[in-house]
């Protein structure tokens, strides 16, 4: 029986999640309301506040979420390859595919990071999280994974790179619109990192 309440209530919780990321699609960071949280998740705000203490841990939460979500996807993808460089560019391929087919995810992601502040008043972009991110650590894993088969050279920094790496792949986000070509901009990512690691 306890089993099935706290399925219902990681369901309920997913609900109000993905709620909250379409109203911050719809309206933005600086709008948003448990109220209206509420309303577009079609429970009551009373229910909202069940699950989450405030309006800051409902962001919180949905932040998390987002980057476990995206996490998900292209780990998924890279594990699947043996050789480090396949890994790589697998990582980089599914990264820029998760952009393009997940945009209101990425939206709210942009949302929460530029708008939330911590505690002590300091916006969440300023606040260095590289060694939290799963995303920045499973590069860099493939990146001395690879230095370590000699796929790769030994005179970068995997940590630097995976960086760098990273922040291309997060600039397509803002590049993103039907203007953008993403396949163009993966293919020159790929050979600019080849060249980089080889």
């Amino acid at each position: 029986m306890g089993e099935k309440i706290s399925f219902i209530a990681e369901a309920r919780k997913e609900q109000i999640i993905k709620a909250t990321i379409d109203v911050l699609d719809e309206i933005g960071y600086v709008n948003v309301s448990l109220a209206k949280i509420a309303k577009k998740a079609k429970v009551s705000t009373g229910l909202v506040s069940y699950h989450f203490e405030h309006k800051e841990d409902v962001l919180n939460q949905t932040l998390l979420y987002l980057i476990e979500k995206q996490f998900e996807y292209i780990k998924e993808r890279a594990e699947k390859k043996e050789s480090a460089y396949d890994q790589l560019i697998s990582f980089i391929d599914a990264s820029l595919a998760y952009q393009g087919t997940h945009s209101v995810n990425n939206i709210a992601l942009i949302e929460i990071v530029f708008n939330a502040r911590t505690p002590e008043n300091v916006p969440y972009y300023k606040v260095s999280n590289d060694d939290e991110d799963p995303l920045y650590t499973q590069l860099e894993e493939i990146l001395s994974y690879g230095q370590k088969t000699k796929e790769f050279s030994d005179t970068f920094d995997p940590r630097f790179v995976s960086i760098m790496i990273q922040g291309a792949i997060a600039e397509s986000i803002l590049m993103n619109g039907e203007e953008f070509d993403l396949e163009g901009y993966k293919n020159e990512l790929i050979n600019t990192v080849t060249k980089m690691v080889k």
